[in-house]
């Protein structure tokens, strides 16, 4: 298998894990459990980047997408449809205040497209002013406004049409606003590639402040951290900010079917009713995928959801706080908002260390692209007590031999 995948589909990426010591083929899955083709179980805290939420083949996203194929399918993007005006409904009544409207895409990387355009068309500005190790997806313009190792690969490195900032420097996004000629600022509301980062307190409510003052809007990419991870729906909230326009994708879809969408303010969705037809997407807003998103949303937003992110957020604070006193040497740092967690090592590349060692113990997390001396570490909405608990010992385990492995 893994010879015809580096042969067919992408040799970069097949001999990347093979070589890291994570040979993994993905077979049955549900819940929160993988089983590769060798038999291997596995814990998933990595969730695709929260694609599984809500965890894999959920039983009734599963049950509602299956239903709905007796009567939807893809649909046409051209004209009105039930589903897709369903789920912007839904969108529309859960979102910060100010979002109106809704505008479809298949994957993060076309949403972020869609929303850089919108803004560009509401301030007839080019520029959009992102941070220094920003990942915002792989597409046209979204691969502009993330780190220039993929940037540069593609020659869409262009800084003057997209400066980086570093996160967190108020001043320098001051400094980058000063001129009046920035379309947007967008952000992670806690950049996930870089490691979790967490905004330091008012940052972000400073930044739409700025961009207020300066007619600048305001992008909330919420492609990770929103649908409840931080215990609210949209992480946003939590900073008092009401974004332009907002992002959501990965775990909108349940797992079960693509799509995103872009919420957006009046002035951002201008172009909607300007001419209808300036952004074309065949798959944007598949029904079926509407059909996933509205269960998805509906799971999201019970109470018992929500109390079991705060229940889940207090056990694994305290698990991880143990083994941070245990191993205070190697585990530095713990970054965590709800079931968003970042765990620092002290090494350059001490995150693959930990991987290699979790994924031998059972349990599957994934290095930050842009620090890897960061563990991505993302338990799901739904995890009970008794999974946490297993998941906290296999960590402790999994730290105490990494540790040992760079002795």
């Amino acid at each position: 298998m893994l010879e015809a995948s580096e042969t067919y589909w992408n040799p970069g990426k097949t001999r990347f894990w093979s070589d890291e010591g994570v040979p993994l083929v993905i077979d049955r899955r549900e819940g929160y459990h993988l089983h590769d083709v060798s038999g291997h179980t596995l814990i998933d805290v990595h969730l695709n980047g929260g694609t599984y939420n809500l965890g894999h083949r959920n039983p009734e996203v599963v049950a509602a997408v299956t239903k709905a194929t007796e009567r939807f399918d893809v649909g046409n993007h051209h004209f009105p449809s039930i589903a897709r005006t369903a789920l912007a409904e839904a969108l529309v009544r859960t979102a910060p205040r100010g979002l109106t409207k809704v505008i479809y895409g298949s994957g993060g990387g076309e949403a972020i497209d869609i929303a850089i355009k919108s803004a560009r068309h509401a301030t007839k500005r080019r520029k959009i002013v992102s941070i220094v190790k920003a990942y915002h997806g792989h597409t046209g313009l979204a691969v502009g406004t993330g780190d220039d190792r993929f940037s540069r690969m593609f020659l869409a490195d262009q800084p003057a049409d997209f400066p980086h900032v570093e996160f967190n420097d108020l001043a320098a996004m001051a400094d980058a606003l000063r001129g009046d000629d920035v379309a947007a600022v967008i952000m992670e509301t806690i950049p996930a590639t870089y490691g979790f980062p967490m905004p330091a307190p008012g940052y972000l409510a400073a930044v739409k402040r700025l961009c207020e003052e300066h007619g600048t809007l305001y992008i909330a990419d919420e492609v990770q951290t929103g649908l409840g991870r931080t215990g609210e729906l949209w992480a946003i909230t939590k900073h008092s900010v009401e974004p332009d326009i907002l992002v959501t994708g990965k775990g909108l879809s349940g797992g079960l079917y693509p799509i995103t969408a872009v919420l957006a303010s009046d002035r951002a969705a201008a172009w909607l009713t300007e001419d209808g037809f300036g952004h074309i997407s065949t798959f944007g807003g598949a029904e079926l995928g509407c059909v996933a998103a509205l269960t998805t949303l509906d799971v999201t937003l019970r109470a018992s959801t929500r109390d079991n992110v705060a229940a889940r957020s207090e056990q694994f604070e305290a698990g991880l706080r143990a083994v941070k006193a245990e191993f205070g040497d190697w585990l530095v740092g713990i970054r965590k908002d709800g079931l968003v967690v970042g765990l620092e090592f002290a090494h350059a590349e001490g995150a693959k260390y930990v991987m290699r060692r979790l994924y031998e113990g059972g349990v599957w997390a994934i290095f930050s692209t842009l620090d890897p001396r960061v563990l991505q570490y993302k338990p799901g909405l739904l995890v009970t007590a008794e999974l946490a608990a297993d998941i906290l010992e296999r960590t402790r385990t999994a730290v105490r031999l990494s540790r040992d492995d760079v002795r």
